[in-house]
């Protein structure tokens, strides 16, 4: 797929993210879009289904929809989130031989309605690392978000806090549920962080952008008339354990119903990337 050079390396430990060359085709992307219209609308891959339950399309179609696991019941994504290439590069950039799938994501901003009008489709200003609590190796986590259609600030895209990430990590930095990122870089800056360097993701379809799990990053509203769509996969390095945080993760359950702490992250529920 493509090999990161020492340069790109670098960049992604300066920065905190790094955005790849193209890494998928144009066919590619089109059977990935398809794939995520086929999950919204309960058409499955196998006799199975999500884990935590059938995917419910929200009435309202200007509604951010979200699939977590999408991967679990659709082999075209299955497929890209567990791409070998894939994994060779958030193994390269995290400095690690394996690397283990620890979550996917399918996101669709919605765009403009009819009547003009959208909701604020804001993502909130926050660290991946805040959600990934029972990690004894999130600090060395990575995301690989992935654009299937040119993506800038008109339609939603990512904007990151560069070199944010060499702050450690924030608490009370899960904001991602919250729309307002004023108040929030207010709320940040009054903890005394470093510079405040908001930086937009520009990306072509099929490039993607490699963050660690301590690089703020948020998105505003989609102000096109079309969505915006992603796949995403969360990465953990090889060896990665249960650590108990004693607050609510809702993949803690595909552990079993006793888990204890040091209990490796393991297949199947969180695969080993092939490499």
């Amino acid at each position: 797929m493509y090999e990161p050079t020492r340069q790109d390396i670098q960049e992604y430990e300066e920065k905190g993210y790094w955005i790849s060359p193209k890494l998928i085709d144009d066919d590619r992307i089109a059977r990935l879009r398809h794939a995520f219209d086929r999950v919204i609308k309960n058409d499955l891959d196998g006799d199975g289904s999500l884990y935590d339950g059938q995917y419910k399309v929200p009435d309202d179609p200007l509604v951010m929809r979200r699939v977590t696991n999408a991967w679990w019941v659709n082999r075209e994504i299955r497929d890209m989130v567990l791409d070998p290439g894939l994994g060779r590069i958030c193994a390269a950039l995290m400095k690690v031989d394996r690397i283990r799938l620890w979550a996917e994501q399918t996101i669709s901003k919605p765009g403009l309605g009819r009547d003009g009008k959208t909701h604020t489709g804001n993502i909130g200003w926050h660290q991946d690392a805040a959600y990934w609590h029972i990690n004894s190796k999130r600090e060395n986590m990575i995301t690989a978000w992935i654009a299937l259609q040119d993506t800038d600030l008109a339609n939603g895209g990512m904007r990151t806090l560069v070199r944010s990430h060499k702050w450690g990590f924030i608490p009370d930095s899960d904001k991602f549920y919250d729309p307002n990122l004023s108040d929030q870089r207010e709320f940040f800056e009054k903890k005394g962080l470093g510079p405040w360097i908001d930086e937009p993701c520009l990306l072509k379809a099929g490039q993607a952008s490699f963050h660690h799990p301590f690089c703020f990053h948020g998105s505003g509203e989609n102000r096109t008339t079309e969505p915006r769509l992603s796949v995403i996969g969360h990465y953990m390095p090889d060896g990665s354990a249960f650590t108990p945080s004693g607050k609510f993760q809702v993949f803690l359950r595909l552990l079993g119903p006793y888990p204890k702490a040091g209990q490796l992250f393991a297949d199947p529920a969180f695969p080993l990337v092939p490499k």
